[in-house]
């Protein structure tokens, strides 16, 4: 058996599980196999189970949302901002995302993480799309839009297709270059 340097090798290996073979696979003895380590290993590093999922999903929201959109938000650019927004979006671990997001639907705790990711990823497109648009509707509808396509692809069912998914994402930045957005439509009566 092998040695871990980190607790982040456990939180890698906990995503890779994640993405491979989804929330129900997520089982100590799978995330310690990956790492060729026993489970005193594990217990090194966290104190039970429990502490382990919620340190992972922690981890999982500050490195794929929390530093992602503090390094982003350095470019004062709006539109490079979005660029760099879009190219991680596009080289996200999909199945691990939507593993959690099943996991989020069963567990309140990760379903709290799960939604300060979608906020966290929304305002920041939405602020880029505002700089741009100058209008909040637009941006809104901009920003959803873009938050809806991310979800929509981690949870299909169809086989992945990134090349598909990049030419979508075009698309949508192709609405906003051309200015596309002008033609939103206003908030419903309620909202």
């Amino acid at each position: 058996m092998g040695a871990v340097d980190s607790k982040e090798s456990f939180f890698d290996a906990g995503l890779d599980v994640l993405s491979d073979d989804g929330y129900g696979g997520l089982k100590l003895a799978a995330v310690c196999h990956r790492l060729g380590v026993t489970t005193g290993s594990f217990y090194h590093y966290f104190d039970s189970w429990s502490d382990y999922t919620q340190q992972l999903v922690e981890h999982w929201h500050e490195g794929m949302t929390t530093k992602v959109v503090a390094a982003v938000g350095a470019e004062p650019d709006p539109r490079k901002r979005i660029d760099s927004l879009i190219e991680v979006g596009l080289t996200l671990p999909h199945g691990a995302e939507a593993a959690i997001r099943v996991w989020s639907s069963v567990d309140p705790r990760v379903h709290e993480v799960q939604a300060a990711v979608d906020r966290e990823r929304f305002a920041s497109v939405y602020e880029c799309a505002l700089e741009i648009l100058r209008n909040e509707r637009q941006a809104q509808l901009f920003a959803s839009w873009a938050v809806y396509l991310l979800v929509g692809y981690e949870q299909v069912t169809l086989p992945p297709d990134t090349d598909g998914l990049a030419w979508i994402v075009a698309q949508l930045l192709d609405a906003l270059d051309s200015g596309r957005f002008g033609s939103a439509p206003a908030v419903p009566d309620g909202e």
